[in-house]
């Protein structure tokens, strides 16, 4: 018999076409969390929440999507990948799923993608996690952090790289089974098709593509968590200022021996810092 594979959830039709995601803590009630994935070579809802899923499922009604080009979602011919498709599905997938407020949480691209989200459609959103997030302009630099993520070709070889690129320290890009693991996945039928035209070089405008108008950020109304760790080589911590600066009910979290991967380098802190900011009562 082969052997299930985790990343694959449920499907749903959202727009003109179907998203995979996963889903528990079904019976836990209140306002759903929706959870966001990054632009890495491989990513799916899976790899990106696994470790966070089961956590905040105990507590939490959770959802995590994989954003259509990437994952088990389809991957349409002729489609323009660009934050506004990735907003709008998941907003056409909380109509789908009868979700009329969500907490989101935005990792990396991911973020950026809950900006648009939530200043299109305000009235959707409860509270706002951003970590690690795109979003606004940052420069990037050929051959470093983020161009090495996006200019990925798949090896075991180049998927380490990208691991060390991604975390602080060398633990993760050392484990091997890790890198076979990304590596595999990238490989999948399509994936690296999909994921090597989204932002091919020179890679800066696609940077620009995922920026929010700074007038429309300002006037988030919605209590924010912005996160990030102090070492990310992808995504700079100067963004995360940027955005703390930028919307009015923004805290601000760094912390600190770690890299891109806030949710795996510092699981149980994050989950911990995500149950606190959901369950706290309401700020003025």
């Amino acid at each position: 018999m082969a052997e299930e594979n985790p990343a694959i959830g449920k499907s749903i039709k959202t727009g003109e076409f179907n998203t995979n995601y996963l889903e528990a803590g079904e019976d836990k009630g209140g306002t759903p969390v929706i959870l966001m994935h990054g632009s890495g070579p491989g990513v799916t809802a899976y790899a990106n929440w696994r470790g966070i899923i089961p956590i905040l499922s105990e507590h939490f009604h959770v959802l995590a999507p994989d954003m259509v080009g990437f994952g088990y979602s389809d991957r349409p011919e002729g489609i323009e990948f660009n934050c506004q498709v990735w907003a709008d599905q998941t907003y056409a997938f909380m109509q789908a799923k009868g979700i009329e407020k969500a907490h989101l949480v935005g990792n990396s691209f991911g973020g950026s993608n809950a900006i648009r989200l939530t200043t299109d459609h305000p009235e959707a959103v409860e509270r706002l996690v951003l970590m690690g997030s795109m979003g606004v302009d940052f420069p990037i630099v050929e051959g470093e952090g983020l161009d090495t993520i996006w200019g990925y070709e798949p090896s075991v070889e180049n998927m380490a790289q990208a691991i060390r690129t991604m975390a602080w320290g060398d633990e993760l890009a050392q484990n091997e089974n890790l890198a076979e693991t990304r590596y595999k996945a990238s490989i999948e039928p399509g994936f690296h098709e999909s994921f090597s035209a989204m932002f091919p070089a020179p890679r800066q405008r696609w940077v620009q593509s995922q920026i929010t108008d700074a007038d429309k950020i300002r006037g988030i109304k919605q209590e924010t968590l912005v996160i990030h760790g102090r070492e990310d080589q992808v995504i700079p911590l100067s963004t995360s200022y940027a955005l703390h600066q930028m919307i009015d009910r923004a805290d601000l979290q760094v912390f600190a021996h770690c890299g891109h991967w806030v949710q795996i380098e510092r699981e149980a802190d994050f989950a911990q810092s995500l149950i606190n900011f959901f369950n706290r009562k309401e700020v003025a």
